[in-house]
This record gives C-alpha cells, structure tokens and sequence, in this order.
C-alpha cells in the first residue's frame, strides 16, 4: 500500500509537470505514448486505490461520464458585463466622468479576450464549481468541461472560499488545427475561435472538450480583502498558481490607457490568440462601490472596441420582420459575405427614416459592418455602383404577416402592427418570453418555437407549461427523442420558479425592458400589486415616466392579459420578487461582509436577507464596511476588520437584527 501510494504521487508530479510543459510552454518532453502510458498507470493505481484520489489528480481532468444536460446555479454576485466605447475621444470621457466625481485614480489594462466568460469557485483549495455567465444572475454548471483545461488548476494554496472569473478562448493554433480535423472527417469547419470555444465547452461529453484543447486567462478576483487594487489581485492569483495575461499595465493616467490600446491595436494580428479590444478598468477596489454601477454594468470599466470591420456586398432584397410588439423592421437581404468571423446574410435597415436618409435600393452595393462586433448593419450605399434597375427602398402600408394597416404614431420612428392575434407578433412573443433575459428555457429556440406553433401545440405562453401534455406529438419530431423531450420539459417545470421580474419582462410589455422590470418587480412585490397600480403609483419611481405608465396600465387593462396570467398562476409559476428590497431594516444603507460558515444559513441566504433589509453585501473588507458578519473558521477578513475598527457581528448577533425588523 505505502509503495502504491508513493508511486501514485510520483506519477502526478511528472504528468504535472508533462501538462506544463505541453500545454503551457508548449515544448513536449516526451512521446503522446510515453505520457499516455504514466497516465494509464495512474488510472489503474487510483481504481485499486479509490481513498487515494484527490480532486486535483491528473485523472481528474480526462474521462467522465457525458453529460444528461448543464444544470442551472445562481451566482453568487452578478456577472455584468462592459459598457463599450469605440475611440480615444470616448475612452477619454469614461475617465472623465470618474474625474468629476472627484476621484483621480490609476486604471488597469488588459487584452479583451474574444472567447467566453466563467465564473470558477474553489472551497477548501480545490476546484468546486465553473459556471458560464448566462444571463449574468443565472448560469450553467461547466465544471466537468472546465477540467478539461490544462492551463487552469484544480487545487491552489489558498484554503478560503474564493471566486475568481477568467476568459475561456481557443488559441490561433488550436483553431487551425481543429478546424483542420473536422474537414477531414468531412464535418463542417468553425467560424473563428471563439464559436469554436463557445461551442467545445457546450459539448456533453468531458472527453471531447478535453480533446479541443482550450486555453484560459484569469481576470478578476472576486473575494478581495487580502490586497486593496485590482493590479495586486492580479499578482496575487498569479502566486496561486493561475493563468493571468502577462500583457497587463497600470497606467496612472488615461494618456497611457491610450498608448495601450494603440500597442494592443499594432500587436492584434500578431498575438496567438485573438482580441477585439482592451478592457479599462479603475485600479483601486475602495473606489468601486464609490463610482458606481448601472442595471448591467460597473461605471469604474469599460471595454474599448475595435474599430468594426466593414466590407462591401449587395443588398438582393428587402423584407419586414414583425416584433412582439408589433414594430415593423425592415430587413436587408444580403448577398452572403463574411464579416468578423461569421457569414452574413441578413442586416438591420432600423426604420423608414434611416432608409431614405441612407437612399437605399434594392440592388446597391451596400458597406457593412457589426455594430459592437454583434449586430450586423448597413452603413452606407455606394451610389456610384448602384445598377441601373435598382429599386429605391418604399415602406409597406400592411402587415406581411395579417394584412392589417401599419401604424406610425407621431414622435416615434417605428411602424407597427396593432393586432394583437397577429400571428408573427404572437411568435416573436413566445420567442421573447423563453429568451436568455426572460425566463431562460433551453430547448426551446427560435426554431423549435416556430414549429410547435405552427404544429398547433404552442399558441400562447401557457401553452409552453402544457407541452408536457403533448408528448406523444412531440416524439414525431425529427431530433426529438425521450430524453431530449425530458430534458425540455424539465427545463420548463425548473423555469416557474424564476423571479417576478423575469415574468414581467417575459410578458412583452412594450416600453418595458429588464431593467424597469426589474425596477418594477421590486417596488411592488407580486404581479397583483403592480396590475392594481395606477398611472400616479407608478410615475412616483425613478425612471418610470407617463409612457411606461401608460403602456403598463394598457397591459393590463386587457382582459385576455388577466386571464393568461391566471392561467400561469393556476400551472403554478412564481408571482413575487422573492428578493425584493425593503424600504428599511436593520441594514438600510450598510455595506457587510460575511466571512466564515453560518450553521444556520447558506452564504446565499445570509446575503439574500441583508438586501432585503436594504443591505449591500461586498466581498471585500475596507474602510467602508460597516458591519462584519462573522461564521465558523473566518479567514484573514476578521484581522482586516479588527485592524479597521470595523464592527463584528456574530451568527447570534445577526439573527437579532434580521428579527428586530422582520
């Protein structure tokens, strides 16, 4: 036993150190089936000697069961993401406004990675949980896959709990290779990197996102009360033993953010990863709670982006896309061309009034670009190589879709359809509801959506909660086996417990986007209060002014509105903001720490309870908290609050404050 157990660690140390030198200097000491026999032995020691497996083992990051499906975990604070600016001119004004709030700071610099962000928690130092960004509150569970990075460790020195979020990307080399791999066997090659990254960690099966070789860059360390700058947290999960980009610098002045992203715009072709710009981001954590965030994302960072690629192709046709709402947008069909990485074959032409400013025909050469690196758009014509057929462009008068009379009220640019038994709207509607942003249901796409609509088993949105009705139909369905359909309908049975906010923005409210709903949903708590609420109630709040108020009381002076959300009341999805803010308590206005285990409450639990007191928990212990809340085994956040003078609370004293105002 004791010789197996020596052999077993001297087996780890050098598939570790044959991992490094792979992977990451990528220089191979040894033949594929030299490694692949120390590993083989590895495996079989560890069968014969199960005790003596440990999370961070060489075994641990090959194999693995494939996967049912990726489960769904909350995160413990939000992933937002970046507000963008696109010049020098705008990077200057970002500085600017935190200059005008009085503070002077130094900024971080960093390559912005094209890949896919994750969130990765370690417990007792070793890897518990990866997690993808999803809609920024609620995520995947990736873990099995993320082990399948060689870069990333499994253990680190630090026993603390601690998050830290990265960049999951595919390098050039990789890229090329896989690529390469998939046309021989005749399947169809990647767009670019990132896709290829994106779609590797999506994979079921372990091995296979193994096999992909994919690389990661830590950025951000969440549990912060052992350094006081973002550019000493970086050092810090570099001792751990992470991978952090070594292009990073601290610039004391936005004159040096510059002349960054001016080096980081001569060196992108070159790096051997791609980039597409350079994230910003103010140095020192004490200020962060200071400048600031908006609903999606922090005031003290920004992403400058690359100028977006435009290239020139010709607009075929022009069609009308019909909203939730009912908008009218017309759309360019495009002679597919490549653009960032990605075939286009579509881009928006926004409305009426950008058309005839553009003067654009059908048949002109037309410039496009993506706006942001996402969305694709046409920029300009170029009338010089316009054909001598070609059709200038002439708005519709009807819906494509029912043939009603389009509407364009004054002060708005939008056309729009005003039946509500539209059949498009009603699509887009039910698209809209299931979204990311909504209520989250993998499954059901765009494309699924449509068919099941038009195969008569999903015409409203309490149709979705009823598919489980129609299995028999369902299994008919080309790609539709038992445990896909079992997947689905679990997805829809864990989505009604999503949170009001996602309800009331899944209902489609026109003027209404996340961001009010979620304003919304925590003033006034169930979905009962906010349909009785009148037009005064609801222009007291912030940000809701008299055309939010009056589309919200339209809403829900429909009747058949009422009567569908009775309906999903009746298949029992959740009608409160479970954590709604209160207008007091014990914590109005406070910035807590919690460090330690509390027996009685998951870290999640005791957080929840603060906001809802009117509390804001951070990570981080500085001279601004005001209250720590202190469990079994607190770390080095205690030394920190007794050397501030801080005030300590333990499990006992925090219950009593939660009941004083409960």
């Amino acid at each position: 036993m004791s010789d197996d157990k020596k052999r077993i660690q001297e087996l780890r140390g050098k598939i570790r150190r044959h991992n490094h030198a792979y992977y990451v200097e990528d220089n191979p000491e040894i033949s594929d089936y030299e490694y692949d026999k120390l590993m083989q032995e590895l495996i079989d020691l560890e069968e014969k000697h199960p005790e003596l497996v440990t999370p961070d083992s060489p075994t641990q990051r090959v194999g693995g069961k494939p996967l049912d499906k990726f489960e769904k975990v909350d995160h413990d604070t939000p992933m937002l993401s970046l507000g963008n600016v696109f010049s020098e001119e705008e990077i200057r004004d970002f500085a600017g406004k935190i200059k005008k709030m009085g503070y002077n700071p130094k900024f971080v610099t960093e390559y912005k990675i094209d890949g896919l962000s994750v969130s990765l928690v370690y417990e007792d130092g070793y890897l518990s949980r990866a997690a993808t960004r999803g809609d920024g509150e609620t995520g995947e569970d990736i873990t099995a896959n993320v082990k399948g990075i060689y870069t990333l460790p499994l253990s680190i020195p630090y026993k603390e709990h601690l998050e830290v979020r990265g960049e999951i990307f595919m390098s050039k080399a990789s890229f090329r290779k896989l690529n390469e791999q998939r046309l021989e066997k005749g399947e169809e090659a990647f767009k670019n990197p990132r896709n290829a990254a994106a779609g590797s960690v999506r994979q079921l099966d372990p091995e296979v996102v193994r096999k992909r070789n994919l690389d990661i860059f830590i950025y951000f360390l969440m549990d912060r009360d052992m350094v006081d700058t973002h550019y000493e947290s970086l050092e810090k999960v570099k001792e751990w033993g992470f991978p952090v980009n070594e292009d990073i610098r601290l610039c004391g002045n936005v004159d040096e953010v510059i002349e960054f992203v001016r080096e980081a715009t001569t060196k992108r072709p070159d790096l051997p990863y791609e980039i597409d710009g350079v994230v910003i981001k103010v140095n020192t954590f004490d200020l962060y709670e200071k400048i600031g965030y908006t609903a999606k994302y922090p005031k003290w960072a920004t992403a400058y982006k690359f100028p977006a690629e435009e290239v020139v192709t010709i607009l075929k046709d022009i069609r009308f896309q019909i909203g939730r709402t009912g908008v009218v947008k017309p759309v360019a069909e495009l002679e597919p061309i490549t653009v960032a990485g990605t075939t286009v074959s579509r881009a928006t032409l926004h409305n009426e009034d950008y058309c005839k400013k553009k003067d654009i025909h059908v048949g002109d050469y037309v410039v496009i670009r993506k706006a942001g690196d996402v969305i694709p758009e046409v920029i300009k014509t170029l009338p010089e190589k316009r054909p001598d057929d070609a059709q200038p462009f002439e708005m519709i008068d009807e819906c494509p879709s029912c043939g009603t009379g389009l509407v364009r009220k004054e002060g708005e640019a939008d056309y729009y359809c005003p039946n509500p038994d539209c059949e498009s709207r009603k699509i887009e509607g039910l698209i809209h509801f299931v979204s990311r942003d909504a209520y989250n249901i993998d499954g059901l796409g765009e494309r699924i959506i449509t068919e099941f609509y038009n195969d008569g088993v999903l015409k409203r949105i309490p149709d979705i909660f009823r598919l489980g009705d129609h299995v028999s139909k369902l299994v008919e369905k080309e790609g539709f086996g038992a445990k896909s359909i079992e997947n689905l309908l679990s997805a829809i049975e864990d989505s009604k417990d999503r949170e009001l906010d996602k309800l009331i923005f899944g209902l489609g409210i026109r003027h209404v986007g996340s961001k009010v709903a979620k304003i919304l949903a925590n003033e006034f708590k169930t979905i009962d209060n906010l349909m009785d609420a009148d037009k005064e109630e609801l222009t007291s709040i912030d940000t809701i002014g008299e055309k939010i108020a009056d589309s919200i009381i339209a809403y829900f002076n429909d009747d058949g509105h009422v009567a569908m959300i009775d309906e999903l009341k009746e298949l029992g999805l959740n009608m409160k903001q479970k954590t709604h803010i209160q207008k007091s308590g014990a914590f109005e206005g406070k910035t807590v720490v919690i460090t330690g285990s509390l027996p009685s409450y998951t870290r999640k639990e005791a957080k929840a309870l603060v906001e809802q007191q009117g509390g804001n928990v951070t990570s981080s212990v500085s001279k601004n908290t005001d209250f720590l809340i202190v469990g079994e085994n607190p770390g080095s956040k205690l030394d920190k609050a007794k050397s501030l003078d801080i005030p300590i609370k333990d499990e006992e004293a925090f219950k009593t404050m939660i009941k004083e105002e409960s």
